[in-house]
């Protein structure tokens, strides 16, 4: 069995460095151009007025389905896809999400939303550090992060028919804690890809930092949607 801490400490870890840290540099790169992006459109979406007409009727169904078919085929085919392709998609995605993320100024004052945002980040950084530099193994986290989300999925579903209260209230907290344990091991999860495979050439360690990009962008919205949750009262 290998030992999982003595992996940071081999000397072919240590040759990787410099793939490691470009791998970040497209990650967290990326990712800030997909959240710049969401929320430029949102608020834009928001001030215009532009909502009425995009996301009343069918217009929000058929964005989620948009996003979601985007989501499945970056993940899915990231390595054959052309790496143009694969950033169309990344930006496509964000964009699109920008629009339906733009029933948060509609549901909560924009005083709350601010003040989120920063916990949120503040969180997210704190989880991604861990998750970083952390020589503690976070793949049962993982695990155990990625079957409790099908079940939220489910409870997010059953709990359209019930309208519970107290369902909802389960549902908000678990969506935190779900999407904290997530941002560790996603974060973990990009540091040894970039450490562990080998001569990767620079079209694929673009995309795998644009597949990390998306992961860690997704954790940081579904956390800042369930924050506002908590933290919130709708209008």
């Amino acid at each position: 069995m290998v030992d999982y801490e003595k992996q940071f400490e081999t000397p072919a870890y240590a040759e990787r460095s410099t793939q490691i840290a470009t791998t970040f540099k497209i990650v967290y790169g990326w990712m800030a151009v997909g959240l710049a992006l969401s929320g430029l459109i949102a608020w834009y979406t928001f001030t215009s007025g532009l909502w009425q007409k995009i996301l009343t009727g069918p217009g929000m169904t058929i964005c989620i389905i948009a996003e979601l078919a985007m989501v499945f085929v970056l993940s899915a085919a990231i390595r054959k896809l052309p790496e143009g392709i694969a950033y169309l998609l990344f930006i496509g995605y964000a964009a699109l999400n920008g629009l339906t993320l733009s029933v948060v100024f509609i549901a909560y004052e924009l005083a709350l939303v601010q003040r989120v945002f920063f916990i949120t980040a503040g969180m997210f950084g704190g989880m991604v550090l861990y998750g970083t530099f952390t020589k503690s193994d976070l793949s049962s986290i993982g695990a155990v992060c990625g079957m409790a989300l099908w079940g939220l999925i489910i409870a997010l579903l059953v709990n359209l028919f019930l309208k519970s209260s107290g369902l909802d209230w389960i549902v908000t907290i678990a969506g935190v804690v779900i999407f904290t344990g997530l941002t560790m091991y996603d974060a973990q999860k990009i540091r040894l890809i970039a450490a562990n495979e080998r001569s990767l050439d620079g079209t694929t360690l673009r995309k795998v930092g644009i597949l990390g990009a998306l992961e860690l962008y997704l954790d940081f919205i579904n956390l800042f949607l369930y924050l506002l949750r908590f933290f919130g009262r709708k209008r």
